[in-house]
């Protein structure tokens, strides 16, 4: 299949928007995360032992700053876009997504992979994301090692501080493994 000038545009569009998402999660710049996602984003996170939901923008920032917060250490890799174009303002993708999560409060060294299934939509000329969902490949979570040495942490800096943080259980489900 041709595509058009428009068309290569519009999919680089949509591969920046997403990394801008890992860098914003990653660094918890809310700011650049402020304008990624549509006013109706849909979220469906299903990991391990857990699931998140959320619905509305304002919702899943709260989810963001309170999750990737100052005892928390992140690095997310989204590799191997598959986007496809569903009409002149929407699209589809799938990232497969590598990660690492440090809980520095509960100690714990999460690594893993997952598969993202996003809708991106075009609003004012300007892709966003209207769904995120993920499953995970695969999940291991295990103590963080007694003698591991974190020399560097930007969210300790950049991340919502303990006492300043709020309550998102409602938007988590946990299950016994």
């Amino acid at each position: 299949m041709a595509y058009t000038l428009q068309q290569l545009s519009d999919m680089e569009d949509i591969r920046t928007l997403k990394h801008r998402y890992f860098r914003g999660i990653d660094t918890a710049d809310m700011t650049l995360l402020a304008d990624m996602f549509t006013d109706d984003i849909g979220v469906d996170y299903r990991g391990g032992n857990y699931r998140v939901r959320v619905e509305g923008r304002e919702n899943f920032l709260d989810f963001l700053v309170n999750s990737f917060n100052s005892d928390a250490v992140a690095m997310h890799h989204g590799h191997m876009p598959e986007i496809t174009l569903t009409g002149e303002d929407s699209a589809e993708g799938i990232w497969y997504l590598e990660d690492i999560f440090i809980n520095l409060e509960l100690n714990l060294h999460t690594i893993g992979s997952a598969i993202y299934r996003d809708q991106y939509r075009r609003e004012g000329g300007v892709w966003k994301i209207a769904r995120t969902e993920y499953d995970r490949v695969f999940e291991m979570v295990r103590p963080l090692a007694a003698d591991a040495q974190i020399t560097c942490h930007h969210l300790a800096t950049a991340g919502r501080k303990r006492e300043d943080r709020t309550d998102i259980s409602h938007l988590i489900e946990w299950e016994t493994v």
